[in-house]
């Protein structure tokens, strides 16, 4: 480009980088990746994505000089379609640079890690070879998400919504043949599938709002549709804003279609903290902040979007409380806190939300990184066990049969699912924990800090982003503050249970007593993960001066509330959560949570079982949607379609038909009464006259002469009388 072009527009040009970059990461490793080392592959696609940061950074300076001025950059026309007109035009504004920034630079930490984390894990699941493809898809997810925040019209943010949903369901189902606990089972599949379909549903109303968008707007550009908004009816906006709901339900993970999240975690640890805690399922707060205009101009569909946010925090919360695998809790609570981040965008709180979901990536990709850390030291301590308890059955014996009980020690290895007595274990389950903080003490400080941060303690970077969202609610919907600020209680419980059960008392297992620490490529980013998590909070404190993040996003989204911080709110918060936790600790840590107990909440009775069974939501779903669906299914497949439409349409009506022309209309009157009738008479008639000619053929001279004679009479008495 000319130099005149660069001075004016900064490192715009760099914008199709974003995508380019890893997407160039992934077709490395696809190509040559086969004769790379695992460190290589996993060096290519960090530094793609680590490029993909540096361009975001140099994106933000660019428009830093532009006074954050919106600036685009057309890279190729795309659809041109009667009076649809769209182009690949990468849009760059302080909103989306901010996504720009956490995605690529919250991956980037989570590429890293993964390199230590499924060094492991393929070994776990005996399945090297698939190292390299969970790079490619990890390359691809930044790429689809890099679309999705850049894109200058809502149908190229779609095709990135759509790209992140495939790689969704192809992380969640990576080990598609496995179970968790390295078994062969197909959950992990039904998990994706069940994901996928969520999401489709949720899909279906992002499409019709778009459909709708162009009918009204006649344009699917956001300029050229939020400039008209004032110019179109109410009840069109807010039949689209309701359908956008609808999709964020399912990209974030709302009620009612946040079921699938759960089961979600059945992908490998980097992908619950890279795509269901700090990226992807953000992108439906990202779409109604973007849609902001929209949702600002009906009140109605605020309000909705509000209760469903505030609805969702508490009762996702309740579920987290009465779980007991590691990551379990953390979904629920990801699921809990996208409620409150719906809900501050959806009351027009769209920086405290924002700033909630930049805080949230840090402090949750942290703990879901540390629970597979936690995860792995698990693991490891199991090996250990399980070896010390091989040599221990083979000392004394003699070496005849050393080479089968190696061959046996290697199999105990590769299925790491039973120990010697035969027993299941789960490095998940945290009854199986206790005791960790001394033997995983790195890991143990980065959780308390990401925990201490989700709890949302003063001065950590949770506190401030959950605070500003709970100010915000107490001044425009009571209803919702109270639903956060009673979720807030619950977060901080479970968040107290777990580092109680995890990390305290003694060890509840072998496996966690000869649990080890990670490598420092898995550590490393976990301390820079809970620096963020500790100092986050600078972004935006609510201080003259310090409302840094408000100021910058004003630029994209107008005016923006910047409100100081409120003593009392932020007390009843903070010693609402202290007092959570010093309940957890009475229950969990006062007498250190034993082997074999039953858990304390088992007290409540009902109320634990429900949360334990997440309120029995899957069953109640299986009921009247599912098995409903499955029982259609069968009906249409066995009755309409091979009953009715097979046996009956198929073989009675189509076949029986044709068998009833071919043999009766057409072989029995057609073919038989008909053509063979007329070619029998034909013949019949041809031997009849035969006959009758033949008499006159008798050899008798006298009987030929009179013939003729009769012939010249005849001819003669014609021309006579004629």
């Amino acid at each position: 480009m000319h130099l005149s072009e660069t001075v004016n527009t900064g490192f715009l040009f760099l914008a199709p980088w974003l995508v380019f970059f890893p997407v160039i990461g992934l077709l490395i490793n696809i190509i040559f990746g086969g004769k790379f080392s695992e460190r290589m592959i996993g060096a290519v696609a960090s530094l793609f994505s680590g490029l993909t940061f540096v361009v975001s950074v140099l994106l933000y300076a660019t428009l830093s000089g532009a006074h954050g001025e919106a600036m685009r950059w057309h890279l190729a026309e795309w659809i041109r379609i009667g009076d649809l007109s769209l182009d690949w035009t990468f849009r760059v504004d302080s909103l989306s640079t901010m996504m720009m920034l956490v995605v690529s630079g919250v991956g980037t930490l989570i590429h890293i890690y993964a390199i230590g984390y499924m060094h492991e894990d393929v070994r776990f699941k005996n399945d090297v070879g698939r190292f390299r493809r969970f790079f490619v898809f990890l390359n691809l997810f930044i790429a689809a998400m890099m679309i999705l925040i850049s894109g200058d019209s809502y149908l190229m943010l779609f095709v990135g919504w759509e790209g992140v949903g495939l790689c969704s369901f192809l992380l969640v189902g990576f080990w598609y043949d496995l179970d968790l606990l390295a078994r062969p089972s197909w959950a992990n599949s039904f998990a994706a599938v069940k994901a996928f379909v969520a999401n489709r549903v949720g899909d279906f109303g992002f499409l019709i709002a778009t459909f709708i968008i162009f009918w009204a707007f006649g344009s699917l550009q956001f300029d050229a549709v939020f400039q008209k908004v004032p110019e179109v009816s109410q009840g069109v906006i807010l039949a689209i804003t309701l359908f956008f709901l609808l999709g964020v339900t399912g990209k974030s993970a709302q009620v009612p279609l946040y079921v699938w999240l759960p089961d979600a975690m059945a992908g490998p640890t980097p992908v619950s903290a890279l795509i269901h805690a700090a990226t992807m399922v953000t992108a439906g707060v990202y779409l109604v902040a973007r849609s902001a205009p929209l949702y600002s101009s009906v009140p109605e569909a605020q309000n909705i979007v509000a209760l469903v946010g505030g609805v969702t925090a508490l009762f996702a919360a309740t579920i987290a409380a009465g779980q007991f695998d590691i990551k379990k809790v953390l979904a629920y609570s990801t699921i809990s806190q996208l409620g409150f981040m719906v809900a501050a965008v959806g009351m027009g709180a769209y920086v405290a939300g924002m700033f909630h979901l930049v805080t949230h990536a840090f402090f949750k990709a942290l703990l879901f990184l540390s629970a597979g850390s936690v995860i792995l030291g698990m693991e490891r301590g199991h090996h250990h066990a399980e070896h010390a308890h091989a040599n221990h059955d083979s000392h004394g014996k003699g070496k005849k049969k050393e080479g089968k009980r190696k061959e046996e020690r290697h199999d105990a290895h590769d299925d790491h699912t039973a120990t010697g007595h035969g027993e299941v274990f789960d490095p998940g389950d945290m009854r199986n924990m206790g005791g960790l903080r001394k033997t995983m003490p790195v890991t143990f400080w980065v959780y308390i800090a990401g925990t201490v941060a989700l709890a949302g303690l003063p001065p950590f970077a949770g506190f401030w982003s959950k605070d500003e969202i709970l100010l915000d609610a107490s001044r425009h919907n009571q209803t919702v503050y109270w639903l956060l600020t009673i979720a807030a209680f619950f977060t901080a419980f479970y968040m107290g249970r777990q580092i109680w059960m995890v990390f305290f008392g003694e060890a509840r297992h072998e496996a966690a007593a000869h649990a080890e620490e990670s490598p420092k490529v898995m550590t490393v980013p976990l301390m820079v993960l809970a620096v963020l998590s500790v100092l986050g909070g600078a972004l935006n404190l609510p201080f003259e001066g310090f409302h840094n993040l408000g100021h910058w996003l004003a630029h994209t989204l107008g005016e923006v509330e910047s409100l100081p911080l409120n003593l009392q709110v932020a007390g009843v918060s903070t010693v609402l959560a202290l007092l959570a936790i010093l309940i957890s600790w009475l229950l969990y840590a006062r007498k250190p949570f034993a082997k074999d107990q039953t858990d304390p909440l088992a007290s409540l009775g009902l109320a634990f079982k429900g949360m334990n069974n997440k309120w029995w939501i899957d069953e109640l779903y299986h009921l009247l949607f599912i098995n409903p669906y499955i029982k259609l299914s069968y009906f249409i497949a066995e009755v309409i379609d091979w009953r009715f439409w097979h046996d009956w349409f198929h073989e009675k009506v189509i076949m029986g038909t044709y068998n009833w022309i071919s043999f009766i209309g057409l072989n029995k009157y057609a073919d038989q009464q008909g053509i063979d009738a007329f070619a029998n008479g034909l013949g019949t008639w041809t031997q009849s006259l035969a006959a009758t000619l033949r008499k006159v053929q008798n050899g008798f001279v006298r009987s030929y002469a009179l013939s003729i004679l009769l012939g010249v009479v005849f001819i003669l008495g014609y021309l006579i009388f004629k």
